[in-house]
């Protein structure tokens, strides 16, 4: 038996695949708006172009910190501008820091001596306090005024790192021992 679908004679058993063949034609958008050149004296064609990038960030401008022959009757700060960029449509990013320590603590050791660490962010450049990280967790809802990955142009930094021994930690160290550790700072663009 025929189906009547116009001008078109369809058997029957094929009229359910014709359907979702044509559905699937119409809901598709053009592959191409490309344009193809006529046979001539001359003869010109256009293609579009489109482009878009990933997500990606950058931090730069980071120093080694050094805390050297403190005195152990007051806390050891050290505070340092660096360059945090992201290309989202927010210049948003979030960061996570992690320590060299068990499970990523903030530690610095000495064979089996330890001394723990604190870890500050803030957002905007020369600040001496900002929001307490805590190892391996994000803190997330942060912009960036980085006009590039390195700020070679515009602000020539964007966010501070804050790193603080507390006196009563410093006052549990050995002296003239050097306590080291690794701080890593994962930037993540949202």
């Amino acid at each position: 038996m025929a189906i009547d679908t116009g001008k078109i004679f369809v058997p029957a058993r094929r009229t359910a695949r014709l359907c979702v063949v044509a559905s699937a034609l119409v809901a598709a958008p053009p592959a191409f708006s490309s344009t193809q050149g006529t046979l001539g004296a001359t003869s010109t064609g256009s293609v579009s172009i489109t482009a878009s990038v990933a997500n990606r960030a950058q931090i730069t401008g980071l120093t080694d910190i050094s805390f050297s022959a403190v005195d152990p009757a007051t806390a050891a700060t050290s505070a340092q501008s660096d360059c945090v960029w992201s290309n989202t449509a927010t210049k948003g990013y979030s960061i996570t820091a992690t320590g060299s320590g068990t499970s990523g603590a903030f530690t610095l050791a000495n064979g089996s001596l330890t001394v723990p660490y604190s870890v500050q962010w803030a957002a905007s450049t020369g600040q001496t306090s900002g929001s307490a990280l805590t190892a391996g967790t994000a803190l997330g809802g942060l912009t960036t005024t980085a006009a590039n990955p390195t700020c070679s142009t515009g602000a020539a930094t964007t966010s501070s790192l804050i790193v603080s021994i507390s006196a009563p930690n410093l006052q549990g160290m050995e002296a003239g021992v050097s306590y080291t550790g690794t701080l890593t700072l994962l930037v993540t663009p949202q």
